[in-house]
């Protein structure tokens, strides 16, 4: 694997380190997890639950469970006080300390855990920041681990979905799937300001233009609120959908789709004429919907998970506010698309470094005990959740106050049946239901898929996106803010193809052609 670029890094990163903190800053070495302990019973109360611990005699998991230690990415909660940790520590009997990478720069921060070699249990990662430290040596192997620990996981994941986690045919994470193809988001914005404007809702990216230059110039606000380079609503209005495309027969990259500079000139027209946000560059996901709650913005674009905060907030502040959501914008041909990834959700890793791996996997198990993750994800019968006509739906508030937060613990799913326990959790709130219902009503017929969704661990890939995609991020946004020019755009292109992104299109057409 080609790993010593990214290995240099963390050598440097960890004498950084090292020299900043007097060589030890506290968190090293035994985080108190002390000895491998065990799992004397599967924790779940049903005596057919398939544990771990199961027959043989060499087993790991002897003595006192340890404490251990996930690092999770960003969420506006407290894990650790949330119920779904303390009912997760009832049932399987193991302490969890979860921590969260930062909203900003989480993959900067995680590189410098890792080259801090901080002592994590186990970790939820995204795909690049998977890959990264696949190709880097710095996950365990868990073959032998999910033979000896793992029978739930290995029964209730497909083998199709194992290949996205195996890198030169050994697996080195849980892939957690998804529930299908979905529309995830869409432009929204305040129609009761519409109506005061005499304004219809925008239907192209030329109506749109002329609606957010009438509220600048009537409203006083920002026109649009939003944040990162790619504003997918309007970048699929020049045909850009999804981080690969095929075009005649051969896999470009989406920083190569040759109206990319179209678009960033557009996004940068927009910027200078100040209708978007002139703190676009440094906004989050958070200050979005900050903004846009509290009457500072007329438009954004909305998760469908994000609506029920969002709404409420907004209500809190103007009970009545309207809102409505645009229809998914055309390409200049007049057919609109959405790209989508049908891959995996998250990865679950084990650093090398773990002390307490046999237990990480033991646990991942017992969540995926039958029984057990079914409570996970939609509680207990006639409590959290009904079952009629053939569904599940969930019983309010409970349902709410005790699960709300119950997919961020998930660490891998069982296959046979997420799909139909999911469901209940978009019923838990008629107003993420009704957004989430809108979305994929208006997306029908629209979804280009990803044809890299399902690519098992290219080494290139791997090495190459995390620090392409920040390089792309950084500069796009300087295009988009007018402090550089797009007459540089090919020579960002050349030093993106130089830095390793010819590489891996290389190698994902060579992955393509072989899996066509």
């Amino acid at each position: 694997m080609k790993k010593t670029a990214f290995i240099m890094m963390i050598i440097a990163m960890m004498l950084t380190v090292a020299a900043c903190s007097g060589g030890n800053n506290g968190n090293n070495g035994n985080n108190g997890n002390g000895s491998a302990g065990t799992n004397s019973a599967n924790g779940t109360g049903d005596p057919g639950a398939t544990s771990a611990t199961d027959g043989g005699s060499d087993n790991a998991l002897t003595g006192d469970k340890p404490e251990l230690r996930q690092l999770l990415p960003y969420n506006r909660i407290d894990p650790n006080s949330d119920y779904i940790a303390n009912f997760l520590e009832e049932k399987t009997g193991y302490k969890v300390k979860y921590e969260m990478l930062p909203e900003e720069m989480p993959d900067e921060k995680l590189n410098l855990l890792m080259a801090n070699k901080e002592p994590y249990d186990f970790m939820t990662l995204t795909k690049s920041q998977f890959f990264n430290l696949a190709e880097a040596g710095a996950l365990e192997p868990l073959d032998d681990l999910l033979d000896q620990y793992g029978p739930n996981m290995k029964a209730g994941i497909m083998d199709e979905t194992w290949k996205a986690a195996t890198l030169d045919d050994k697996i080195y994470a849980i892939p957690q799937a998804g529930t299908g193809t979905a529309a995830s988001m869409n432009l929204v914005m305040r129609k009761d300001w519409l109506d005061e404007l005499g304004l219809a809702v925008p239907t192209t990216r030329d109506e749109l233009y002329n609606v957010l230059k009438t509220i600048k110039e009537k409203k006083k606000v920002i026109p649009l609120v939003g944040y990162e380079s790619i504003e997918p609503n309007i970048a699929r209005t020049f045909g850009i959908a999804n981080p690969w495309e095929e075009v005649d027969g051969k896999l470009i990259h989406q920083a190569e789709n040759p109206r990319m500079s179209e678009y960033l000139a557009f996004m940068n027209k927009l910027y200078k004429e100040g209708l978007i946000d002139s703190e676009w560059p440094i906004n989050t996901g958070s200050k979005v919907i900050e903004k846009f709650s509290s009457g500072q913005a007329a438009m954004m674009s909305l998760a469908w998970w994000s609506a029920p905060s969002m709404v409420g907030a907004l209500k809190k502040n103007f009970p009545d506010a309207e809102l409505v959501t645009l229809p998914y914008l055309p390409q200049d041909n007049g057919k609109a698309v959405i790209g989508v990834n049908t891959g995996i959700t998250y990865f679950i890793a084990i650093p090398k470094w773990s002390k307490n791996k046999e237990h990480a996997v033991n646990l991942m198990n017992e969540k995926l005990e039958p029984a057990l993750f079914k409570e996970l994800v939609i509680g207990e019968e006639g409590v959290h959740h009904k079952f009629e006509d053939g569904k599940y739906f969930p019983i309010l508030p409970k349902f709410n106050d005790d699960l709300n937060n119950g997919s961020y613990f998930l660490t891998g799913v069982d296959e046979r049946t997420y799909a139909d326990y999911w469901q209940a959790r978009v019923r838990k709130d008629p107003v993420l239901q009704g957004y989430y219902d809108q979305f994929q009503e208006q997306a029908k017929g629209l979804f280009i898929i990803d044809p890299m969704s399902n690519a098992e661990p290219i080494p290139s890939i791997a090495e190459h996106t995390q620090k392409l995609a920040k390089f792309t991020e950084d500069t796009f946004l300087t295009y988009i803010a007018g402090s550089a020019s797009l007459d540089t755009f090919e020579s960002y292109l050349a030093q993106w193809k130089a830095d390793g992104g010819e590489e891996m299109v290389n190698d994902a057409n060579a992955w393509y052609a072989a899996h066509k």
